[in-house]
């Protein structure tokens, strides 16, 4: 174990090797892809929204909090009315990073106030930074105590100032942004400045910085992903920068998890535009009714409701209702009910979703 000591940010790190380097030529191109394709879809709000509740189990998967896909998907257009804790943890998710994002977009800084806005929202609560002494970082399968984030407030908040001025002063050093993104997210992780929701917060963090350096339109990269499927590596090489100053595996860790989930996030897009497209030709050949903001609306989630619809197209509920039920007597969706209310899922899109 070590202990904090309160050296500063790191403002440059020696850890351009030539493998480095390569990986983060590697990393950018594939972000640069997924942005390009990402443009290419014909509603920005249907991948946003897609993408972001998988990025919201996920991340919230990495911390024992689970849900299933059809609780999270029947939450997402309120057709319960009771959804269990762990649902409404990974829904709070979902609000916490688009406040994130909203606040980013309007202000073009990622600041601390974002930061405790975010992490507000994922915990229901506003404690704010600790002031209490007594937070330790535990191995969750030893129990063992790897590290002691720093104890007092004055220190988190130094530490945070310093973290939010190199996050929004790029002229604080030359590193490429995605080595500064993994920079960022260790010391964030070290600093643990809030009582409880540091990993998700950190993670958030990730891609709205993404978006900040204008690598991504919008927060639609589904690192969290990858952390799930490599999660002890994800411990291991936090902890080996704490213990060892192995900068190089953390930062390579963090870059192969940005190139294969922007990989893996094309050929998610690339599967929805496919979906969307047949819809289209099936929707303008056999229905008088169709349009394109009908045909975002069902594809906007894995379930929608009359109520979605009505407002997507501005039509009434009962118009609504026909041009659902349409679709689902002909097979494009599949209807259910819960309680007194009926709901229509997109199965094609359902599937796809829920492969991850």
């Amino acid at each position: 174990m070590k202990e904090w000591e309160s050296t500063g940010l790191p403002l440059q790190v020696d850890v351009e090797s030539i493998t480095v380097l390569k990986k983060v030529n590697t990393a950018n191109r594939a972000l640069a892809r997924l942005d390009s394709m990402a443009r290419s879809l014909p509603s920005q709000n249907t991948l946003l929204n897609n993408i972001v509740l998988r990025e919201a189990k996920a991340s919230s998967t990495i911390e024992n909090i689970l849900t299933t896909h059809d609780d999270l998907y029947k939450a997402d257009v309120e057709i319960q009315t009771k959804v269990s804790s762990d649902t409404k943890e990974v829904q709070n998710y979902k609000e916490a990073l688009y406040i994130g994002y909203r606040q980013l977009v309007k202000k073009e800084l990622l600041t601390n106030n974002i930061i405790l806005d975010i992490q507000a929202t994922l915990e229901g609560n506003n404690a704010g930074f600790r002031k209490q002494p007594g937070t330790k970082i535990t191995n969750a399968a030893t129990d063992e105590v790897v590290h002691f984030p720093p104890q007092d407030i004055k220190t988190i908040l130094h530490l945070m100032t310093d973290l939010e001025a190199y996050i929004n002063t790029n002229s604080a050093c030359d590193l490429d942004p995605l080595i500064k993104m993994a920079i960022i997210h260790y010391q964030f992780e070290s600093i643990h400045p809030f009582y409880d929701g540091n990993g998700r917060t950190g993670r958030i963090i990730n891609v709205l910085y993404l978006v900040l350096q204008h690598y991504l339109n919008a927060p639609i990269l589904y690192l969290s992903g990858y952390i799930v499927k490599h999660k002890d590596e994800y411990y291991k090489r936090l902890s080996g920068v704490t213990q060892n100053n192995d900068w190089e595996g953390w930062i390579m860790y963090m870059l192969d998890a940005v190139e294969k989930s922007a990989a893996d996030t094309i050929k998610l897009v690339s599967s929805i535009k496919r979906l969307m497209q047949t819809a289209k030709e099936e929707m303008r050949t056999n229905y008088n009714f169709y349009s394109q903001d009908l045909l975002n609306a069902i594809f906007l989630s894995p379930y929608t409701k009359i109520d979605r619809v009505k407002d997507a197209i501005g039509v009434s509920r009962q118009t609504a209702a026909t041009y659902l039920n349409r679709l689902a007597e002909d097979g494009l969706l599949m209807k259910g009910k819960y309680g007194k209310h009926n709901y229509y899922i997109n199965m094609p899109l359902y599937n796809i979703l829920s492969k991850a």
